[in-house]
């Protein structure tokens, strides 16, 4: 048994390269680009598909490209953001689950993701004394790192859906309201805003943000969207993603430099 849990020490605090990117401008928008694409690519796959099915295909390819990160020893451009894409589609799924199949409001599973959130925060600075992303160098800090990205997905979707719907925003207001929202990280960045804080602040509200505007232009007109259909804008996401991450593959730009 001793040896078991050294042995879990060990793997645990294993060091590696840094697996994540550099936090740059296109981060940010490729990051934008996977929530909308997996807003609607789960969308299009519920209705397409039997649910259940839909749901069990979002969480083997969640399972796939996740052990793909876990298993690299070093950030790989097109392994890291394939797993990002598959927690926006399962973490919109995971959401949608309860408000759909189970009938939870979005208000309870708002809070409730807020609630699972921040203990995950907690747990990761106690354990680990910082929040930073320039951290992730050991296999513990990559699960800590993970989780809290699949909580601010879960999260992001909920609070969207919440505005659109429960609030009766629509889409196209919610998207509006979430980009006045992500301006108080940005500017508080520069007027010293802790820049942990200001970098998650961010990345929980790119979620709603861009999901509202992939929803209000795939979603049909009589829900509030433009009704260019949640396969047609999945496919141009897509598309856009795979050539912002093969330039950044070849480029080498997100990877820091000695």
């Amino acid at each position: 048994m001793a040896s078991l849990v050294n042995s879990l020490q060990k793997l645990l605090s294993r060091h590696t390269a840094r697996k994540v990117p550099e936090v740059i401008f296109l981060f940010w928008i490729i990051k934008l680009l996977t929530t909308g694409m997996g807003e609607t690519t789960s969308d299009y796959l519920v209705h397409q598909l039997d649910p259940i099915v839909a749901v069990g295909i979002g969480a083997l390819g969640l399972a796939i490209a996740i052990v793909l990160q876990f298993w690299v020893r070093k950030y790989v451009a097109w392994i890291y953001w394939l797993a990002a894409v598959m927690v926006a589609i399962f973490g919109t799924m995971a959401a949608d689950v309860l408000h759909v199949g189970l009938g939870i409001p979005y208000l309870f599973s708002s809070i409730g993701f807020a609630i699972i959130l921040s203990i995950i925060f907690i747990v990761w600075y106690m354990t680990e004394h910082t929040l930073s992303i320039h951290s992730i160098s050991t296999f513990r800090r990559e699960i800590f790192y993970w989780a809290t990205v699949m909580a601010t997905f879960a999260l992001g979707t909920a609070v969207g859906d919440m505005t659109a719907t429960t609030l009766g925003l629509g889409y196209f207001a919610s998207g509006i309201l979430f980009g006045v929202i992500i301006a108080i990280p940005a500017i508080g960045y520069f007027l010293g805003l802790n820049e942990i804080v200001a970098f998650w602040f961010a990345y929980i509200i790119t979620r709603p943000l861009g999901a509202s505007f992939a929803d209000w232009i795939g979603r049909a007109k009589n829900m509030s969207g433009l009704g260019f259909g949640t396969g047609e804008i999945s496919l141009v996401l897509a598309i856009i993603i795979a050539l912002l991450v093969g330039y950044l593959s070849i480029t080498k730009r997100d990877i820091k430099k000695n």
